[in-house]
């Protein structure tokens, strides 16, 4: 679990409290800490203030929705209904005003964690004779094991939960490479290049992976 929050007092009890609970956390002070923090480690939860020194709560979440789906609890001392809203459309899925009770945030915790889909609750994705099994981090073709690199694999799945769907090469940087800006085109051509390579298939021969020009790729299942 993150805490970004930049009151070293709230951190330190906030710390002992999730500990007590047999929560693992970690804490940023800022918010572009927090959100290095984010990548690195792709925490369950990120419990987030919204006062922060270096950049507004509200727009870190919007950089937090741009690489990462990972349930975010609002804690803010700030109860005034707009910003509460704000928050909430910026991505926010929960809100808790200052000061609470640690039973409660441990109940706002269980309840986004309910609602967050687990990769054995999704079990393997198949499109046509393309299986993927987001536990064992394989991709059989045909039966056949294709044997790929981890970013392969994880942007393979991402394509093949979203099958169908046209998605633009800074979407799948963002979510695939957790990077939020530059170089998205040629880190996204390249292993998508491998990627038909291991299927046996080219941009100009597409059999799963078909590209859009000018909007993005989709893997859609052979006719």
């Amino acid at each position: 679990m993150l805490i970004i929050e930049d009151d070293a007092t709230i951190r330190t009890a906030l710390v002992r409290s999730l500990s007590a609970r047999s929560h693992s956390t970690m804490t940023s002070p800022t918010a572009l800490d927090g959100l290095q923090s984010l990548i690195d480690h792709r925490p369950d939860v990120v419990l987030l203030d919204l006062g922060l020194p270096d950049l507004d709560g509200r727009a870190l979440l919007a950089m937090i929705r741009a690489v990462s789906d990972v349930p975010v609890i609002v804690i803010s001392a700030r109860d005034d209904g707009p910003v509460i809203v704000s928050a909430l459309d910026a991505g926010a899925d929960d809100y808790l005003v200052k000061p609470f009770a640690a039973d409660q945030l441990e109940a706002r915790i269980r309840a986004v964690l309910r609602r967050t889909p687990t990769a054995e609750q999704a079990g393997p994705v198949v499109v046509g004779r393309l299986v993927i099994d987001s536990r064992a981090r394989t991709a059989a073709l045909n039966g056949t094991e294709l044997g790929l690199s981890p970013k392969e694999f994880d942007l393979l799945l991402y394509l093949a939960r979203r099958a169908g769907e046209v998605i633009g090469k800074r979407e799948l940087f963002a979510k695939v490479w957790n990077q939020p800006y530059g170089g998205a085109d040629r880190t996204v051509d390249v292993h998508l290049h491998w990627l038909r390579r291991k299927l046996g298939e080219t941009a100009e021969a597409p059999v799963y992976l078909h590209r859009v020009r000018g909007v993005g790729v989709k893997l859609v299942p052979p006719p």
